[in-house]
């Protein structure tokens, strides 16, 4: 079984390795709607989708907020992602500071949020999970902004942000806090222009 350890371990000697790509947005969720399996699976997404175009070397983490559960503190975004710079696939930086991404200073755009493949996301998939505030820290503009923690495919409702910076909603060109889904299942999320896709960074 494929776990998060074990690519770590099968990876290990690329941590020394300078790899260009820092950001990503993933090329594909894990195919039941919000439910990621929790943050751990999501950040075990995103190793998988790194590793496989030759760029697991990093310590990837997803981009979500996570509300307090089982004795433990609530989670916020913007502390699991490092300090920076961090740039896609084409070398393109998008912010060089947690300050900067959250600031009206970055480059977060439909051009630069690439999948690790290289892709444009577009505008009928620009939703991206996040469960945040435009700061980055957990969203409570609901009673459940994180598909319950990632773990529901049906109840509750996740905080979207618009990876084009573009369209409807609340905060309509917020990259991390656009508005509010359906729901959490895979159809709710392509019903607001979404497939439960989310971003990656290197925290290390």
């Amino acid at each position: 079984m494929l776990t998060l350890l074990s690519l770590q371990a099968a990876h290990g000697q690329q941590r020394a390795e300078s790899s260009a790509m820092t950001f990503f947005v993933t090329s594909a969720g894990r195919g039941f709607g919000g439910n990621l399996g929790g943050l751990a699976g999501a950040d075990l997404q995103c190793l998988r989708l790194a590793t496989a175009v030759g760029q697991g070397g990093h310590s990837w983490r997803a981009y979500l907020s996570a509300p307090a559960a089982g004795g433990q503190p609530a989670v916020n975004a913007r502390d699991r992602i490092g300090t920076g710079p961090w740039v896609n696939v084409a070398g393109v930086q998008i912010a060089s500071s947690v300050a900067e991404l959250h600031g009206e200073g970055n480059n977060l755009t439909q051009e630069t949020a690439l999948t690790e493949k290289g892709n444009g996301i577009g505008p009928t998939k620009h939703d991206m999970l996040t469960g945040s505030n435009p700061d980055g820290t957990l969203s409570v503009d609901a009673a459940d902004t994180t598909c319950r923690g990632w773990t529901s495919l049906n109840a509750g409702r996740a905080m979207l942000g618009h990876s084009n910076q573009y369209g409807g909603g609340q905060r309509p060109t917020s990259w991390n806090s656009a508005h509010l889904s359906r729901g959490c299942s895979q159809d709710a999320l392509r019903a607001s222009l979404g497939d439960a896709l989310f971003y990656c960074f290197a925290a290390g």
